[in-house]
Order: structure tokens, then C-alpha cells, then sequence
């Protein structure tokens, strides 16, 4: 339960066993793997050479593969609903994938495929090009012209186009002299229509027509009347229609073989990978020079896969003074979950300390306080296992909430709320039910938050002043491990003692301990706000430094704000409580309705808290974190460190089947 601790190492091998070595080192999955740029050994030996060069046949076949599932996922048969959202890779055997991976070459069958879909986009395409060419004849199908001849009368020009019926009418009325005007056909406000005018007469119609925003129809190409042209038309879309039928059935039947595809694609990609490591490693013209970091405890399986190899050597070597080291986490399957408040935060750094342990618990006290319902806690569980049993990816922070489960049961039981108030004002009072239930209720219950809100506060403010205590105690624990002495007394004890001291001042105040302790207790506090003053900040000038040291006297009013922030809890709390006793009040009116009243009360019931749980989870998560940030956090804990990210296999479509399954 902390930061595993990290080993540099060098890996020398020949170019020959180089590719072997990377995939079972990709395959194993233990080692981060530095290119050029950051491997040390290039600067120490600057001759060392790494290649720019890009496997681009690899990358031109993944580009292929990539465009041919594209392609035909669009045609295969999917799972439909939930399942298929929450689990998109398919599962398979390592043993039928390394089957298929290492089969023949499919590279006729690709281009079998992209041969196909630019058939289906010609296809698609002349579609759409003919459909528009109908969509501008219609108006012009009772024209009886042959559309070739309207440019070639001798004495005459003719103009056929479109006016709107405004402009038609004004032609009609201002231009009778010079032209004669032909209605094809009207539709909506414009109207399709041939000006036929002498050709002496030519550019005073041309004027007259371009100030009327004349629309040219364009029949470029064409041959014959409309209305044979449209006919043809839509013969050759019937035509195209059944070719694109046949095209579409062998893209059905070629989607059959997609999950070959999305299994080559996967290996190529990590082929890929392996082979971008190699050639961004440092290198001569005979060895690959892998410089990267593993985890400590995974040396051993380090040493027995480069033992595999004759000519690959292995030695731990010592990282650079200022050389950032990866970070990755290692915590027990109960608090493993909660690395997803930790990750959102920031990566600690190496010298730091995993905040994942300390938040857990108070994250999930937090959020069960915020939602702290029974009845929610009972419906949620389930819902979150059987994702847990569905889920591809994130169950980590499924599991998280699951967890989170018991807090909101338990803080339910602790405050009296079943579905809000359920059990008092949906049951009736005299009935075998209530009594039942309803004591059940009152036995566990310690206090209610709508009755007592006095209580909630003082809970959660004690709650929230020991997480910040807590939080100080763990920075000077760090330090003293470290060796920092000087920071723990003057970062963290000074200010544990301080603010505990003002503690007991109040207590002195009310009586709760003899007054004969205030003397002590102000000549603590002058003390201790004499170290903050001038200890608190311990470089630089000392004009600096006091000045500092005065603003963090000053801070520890935010100390107090910080506290008083935990009252949001009470507050969520007893906002869902509200919103769930006003659903039950609902859900009564309507019950008293004749006939179909328990139905629909029953219908409102179940969404109307379906909708307070989900308003409450998202209230209880964003608050629970914002405390664990913004309160918690700084007062032991930086981030900015780097994950570790070691060399994997990497599937995009598919998911290999575990043994055990």
C-alpha cells in the first residue's frame, strides 16, 4: 500500500534477437522502455545513433486494416442493448488469436475489401448525382421541347429557368414587347417557364430576366425531352439500386470475417509498437540499447526473460540526480478502487506518498454521509455488481462505489432513512408492517438529521477537523522518515499543536477544563506563533521570510474555513432526505386516487427516488472529492509525478479470455 519502489536498468542485445526480445518483453509487460531523448546512455555516449525512420509499411497495413473494419462494421450483425455498450470487445482465446495472427497473408482479402467499398461509394455517389438530376427535371417533364433544341432556333433565343411568380407577373406586364413568356409548371412561389424573344430583342431580355433574378435551368448534355430523361433516370436508378442490393449482401458476407481482421489489426498494432521501440532506441550498427525503468519486485521476471536470449545482457544501473522517476501504485484490492480519486488528482511524486489509503476511508464515510439511505444503498448495490460482472473497462471506480454501498447503508441506518421516510408516511400506522419495520427503524437509528440538524453539524465538523489533523500528522510522519526534521517540527507539529491549542482554549473558556491551564496555553500559542512567523518559510531574506511567516499566521483562518466546508455533507444529506420525504408526500396524494391510484404511486415512487439517487451519487461524488482536494491534500500531498507506463499489448477490439473463466 504505497509507491512501488522503481530499478533503472540497461538491456543490451544483437539486432538479430532484438524484435524477439521486445515481444516478450511487450508480452510480459514489466519495463518502460526511454527512447533517445531520454534514455541517459545516448548523452553519456552521444555516438549512439537512433533512427528517425518510420516502419511505414507496418503503418500502411494497420492504415488498411483500420479502413477495412470501418468498412464492414458497418454491414455486420451486432449484440444489441446494454451489454453490447458496456462490453464492445470481443472475447477470445490467446491461443485463437496467436492463430490467427500467425496465419496467411490477407492482403488479397483486404483489397478485395477496399476494392469493394469504392464500388459501393461509385455506386452510392452516381445515386445521389441522378437523384439531383431528376430533382431539377420535374418541372420541366410536361415540356414537350427536346431540351437540346431550346439553344437552336435561328431567328429567335429562348431562356429556360425559373421566376418567382412576382417577377413572373411583372415580365409578363413590363416586357410583352419584347418577349413571349411560356409557363411550364408552378410550384410553391416560383414557376419553371421558357422566354422566348427575337435576337435583336436578346440583351434587353437578358437584362430584364438578370433584374429579375432569373434562374437558368441547366440541361448541359442532355438529349431528348424531360420527361424521357427523367424516365430513363430512374431506370438506371432501379438498376443502381440492385447492384448496390449485391454489393451490400458481399459485404455481409465478407463482415463475417471482421473479427480476423480486428484480431490482425491488434497485432499489428503492437507489431507496430515493438518496432517504434526499436527504432527509437538508442543503437549501433550491430546492438539495441533498451534503457528503461521496471518495478523492483518484477527484476526477477526481467532476469529470467533476457536469459532466454544468448546474446541480450541485463544491469541495474543508477538514475541521473535530476531524472523523474515513474511512479505506480500498489494497493490491496479494498483500497485499489479508490486510486481512481488519487489518478483524477495527479500521480504522486516518487518521494512522496500514496494518499490512496488515507482517503479511502474518509472518501467512502463521506459519500455514504452525503447519499445515507438504506433503501438507496440496497437498490445501488446490485445495480454496480452486476456492472461489475458486465463491464470491460472501469470497474475500478464501479468498484469503488460499490464499496461506497455499505457507508450509504450504514449511514442510513445511523439516521433513520429507508427511502426517505418511507416506513412513517407510505405504511399504515397500526398495521403489522409498521410495526415491524418501523421498530426495526427506531432500534438502529442514533439520531435524525431533520430533527436534530445540530447534531449532523457537530459530526461533520468533528469529522472534518480530524481529516485535517490527520492530514498534518501524515506530512510530519513523511518527514520524519525522510529525514526532514526541521520541516516536520516547523511545517507540521507547530501548527498540530497550534490549532489543537485554540482547541483548548475553548475548552478552558466553557469550563470543560480548569482555568488554571490558560496561562499555559497563550504562552503555547505565543510560542508556536513565534516559529510560524519565523520559521514557516526558511529561504531568502529575513524581511521575506517574516512576511511569509505573517501570511501563514494568517492562513490559519482558512484552516478554519476548511473545517467549516465539511458542513456540505450535512447538508447533501439532508437535501436528498428533504427531496425523498417530498416524493413520499407525492407518491401518498396519488394513491388515494380511485382504481389506479397504488399504480401510479407506485410508478412515481420508483422513479421519483430512481431520480433522488442519481442527483445524490453525483452530489455525493463531486463534493466527497472536492473535500479529499482541496481540504486533505495540501496539507501532506503534491502531485506532478509521472505514471509508469511499461511496454503491453495493447487490444483495441478484442479482449483476451482469462484462465480461470
Amino acid at each position: 500500500m504505497s509507491i512501488a519502489k522503481m530499478q533503472k536498468v540497461l538491456i543490451a542485445s544483437y539486432r538479430t534477437q532484438a524484435g524477439e526480445l521486445l515481444n516478450a518483453l511487450q508480452t510480459a509487460g514489466v519495463i518502460q522502455i526511454l527512447n533517445a531523448e531520454q534514455a541517459m546512455v545516448s548523452k553519456d555516449y552521444p555516438e549512439l545513433q537512433s533512427s528517425a525512420e518510420k516502419p511505414r509499411q507496418l503503418e500502411e497495413k494497420l492504415e488498411k486494416l483500420e479502413l477495412a473494419i470501418t468498412f464492414l462494421d458497418k454491414y455486420a450483425e451486432k449484440k444489441g442493448g446494454i451489454i453490447a455498450a458496456l462490453a464492445p470487445k470481443t472475447v477470445i482465446e490467446e491461443k485463437h488469436f496467436f492463430k490467427i495472427a500467425s496465419g496467411t497473408d490477407n492482403s488479397e482479402f483486404i483489397e478485395k475489401i477496399r476494392q469493394l467499398q469504392r464500388e459501393i461509394e461509385n455506386i452510392k455517389s452516381e445515386t445521389e448525382t441522378i437523384t439531383a438530376q431528376i430533382q431539377n427535371l420535374l418541372p420541366w417533364e410536361n415540356f414537350t421541347t427536346p431540351v437540346e433544341e431550346i439553344d437552336k432556333l435561328n431567328e429567335a433565343a429562348a431562356f429556360a429557368g425559373f421566376l418567382s411568380l412576382k417577377s413572373l407577373a411583372d415580365m409578363e406586364k413590363n416586357c410583352a414587347d419584347i418577349c413571349v413568356i411560356q409557363k411550364v409548371q408552378i410550384r410553391g412561389n416560383s414557376a419553371g417557364c421558357v422566354v422566348v424573344c427575337l435576337r435583336q430583342d436578346f440583351q434587353e431580355t437578358q437584362k430584364a430576366l438578370r433584374s429579375c433574378d432569373f434562374e437558368s435551368a441547366n440541361f448541359a448534355g442532355l438529349k431528348g425531352t424531360a420527361g424521357e430523361i427523367i424516365k430513363n433516370c430512374r431506370a438506371k436508378l432501379l438498376e443502381l439500386d440492385k447492384n448496390l442490393e449485391e454489393k451490400t449482401q458481399q459485404a455481409k458476407k465478407f463482415s463475417g470475417e471482421l473479427l480476423e481482421l480486428q484480431i490482425l489489426a491488434d497485432d499489428c498494432r503492437n507489431l507496430l509498437n515493438r518496432q517504434k521501440t526499436q527504432l527509437s532506441s538508442p543503437h549501433t550498427e550491430q546492438t539495441v540499447i533498451l534503457e528503461g525503468w521496471v518495478k523492483k519486485s518484477d527484476l526477477k521476471t526481467l532476469n529470467e526473460i533476457t536469459k532466454r536470449f544468448s546474446a541480450v545482457s541485463v544491469r541495474q544501473i543508477e538514475p541521473s540526480a535530476d531524472e523523474p522517476v515513474p511512479v505506480e501504485l500498489e494497493n490491496n484490492r479494498f483500497v485499489r478502487p479508490f486510486e481512481t480519486v488519487t489518478r483524477l488528482y495527479g500521480m504522486p511524486q516518487y518521494t512522496n506518498i500514496d494518499p490512496t489509503i488515507f482517503l479511502a476511508p474518509f472518501f467512502a464515510i463521506f459519500f455514504g454521509m452525503c447519499i445515507a439511505d438504506v433503501g438507496y444503498g440496497l437498490m445501488l448495490a446490485p445495480v454496480l455488481w452486476w456492472l461489475t460482472r458486465k463491464l470491460q473497462m472501469g470497474k475500478m471506480a464501479v468498484m469503488m462505489f460499490l464499496m461506497c454501498c455499505v457507508t450509504i447503508i450504514l449511514a442510513g441506518l445511523i439516521t433513520g432513512s429507508w427511502f426517505g421516510d418511507t416506513f412513517t408516511s407510505l405504511i399504515p400506522e397500526h398495521s403489522k408492517a409498521y410495526s415491524v419495520l418501523n421498530g426495526v427503524r427506531e432500534k438502529l437509528i442514533l439520531f435524525d438529521p431533520m430533527k436534530q440538524p445540530m447534531v449532523a453539524i457537530v459530526i461533520t465538523l468533528a469529522m472534518g477537523y480530524f481529516q485535517i489533523m490527520f492530514g498534518f500528522s501524515i506530512a510530519m510522519v513523511n518527514n520524519l522518515i525522510n529525514k526532514n526534521f526541521v520541516g516536520a517540527v516547523c511545517d507540521q507539529l507547530v501548527w498540530l499543536v497550534f490549532l489543537n491549542n485554540f482547541s483548548v482554549i475553548a475548552l478552558i473558556k466553557f469550563k470543560v477544563i480548569p482555568a488554571g491551564f490558560m496561562p499555559v496555553s497563550i504562552v503555547i500559542a505565543i510560542i508556536c506563533a513565534l516559529t510560524i512567523l519565523l520559521f514557516s518559510i526558511r529561504e531568502g531574506s529575513w524581511g521575506a521570510r517574516i512576511g511569509m511567516g505573517a501570511f501563514g499566521l494568517f492562513s490559519a483562518v482558512f484552516t478554519v474555513g476548511d473545517i467549516l466546508s465539511y458542513v456540505r455533507i450535512m447538508a447533501l444529506g439532508m437535501v436528498g432526505a428533504g427531496l425523498g420525504m417530498a416524493i413520499n408526500v407525492l407518491v401518498k396524494m396519488l394513491m388515494d386516487v380511485p382504481y389506479v391510484g397504488f399504480i401510479l404511486g407506485a410508478i412515481l415512487f420508483v422513479v421519483g427516488h430512481t431520480f433522488n439517487l442519481a442527483m445524490s451519487i453525483l452530489g455525493a461524488f463531486v463534493h466527497s472529492m472536492r473535500l479529499q482536494f482541496v481540504e486533505f491534500f495540501p496539507k501532506f500531498f503534491s502531485s506532478g509525478g509521472i505514471d509508469f507506463t511499461p511496454m503491453s499489448k495493447d487490444y483495441k477490439y478484442v479482449m483476451m479470455k482469462e484462465v480461470n473463466e
